[in-house]
């Protein structure tokens, strides 16, 4: 804007617009996945493995670190197909 009075008198015209642009903007880094960690992703799911080395496991077919979320996913599946 070129003034502070011009800022204020455009304001009532687009003030609605703003709100629901600040909003998704605060969801976006809200909700925002790192890119990764350290550990690298994990080889099923490729989320960025936990921080946490107790919330991941490691394989024994392959000797990979699987997150405790892809653990439980295929414990579940196990359990449901009677493997």
């Amino acid at each position: 804007y070129c003034s502070v009075k011009c800022q204020k008198e455009h304001r009532p015209k687009h003030k609605r617009i703003c709100k629901k642009r600040a909003a998704e903007l605060r969801d976006e880094i809200l909700f925002k996945q790192p890119e990764s960690s350290h550990f690298g992703d994990c080889p099923i799911c490729m989320l960025p493995m936990p921080l946490d080395v107790k919330k991941s496991s490691m394989t024994a077919c392959c000797s990979k670190r699987i997150c405790d979320g892809c653990v439980y996913t295929n414990q579940k599946r196990e359990f449901e197909e009677r493997l």
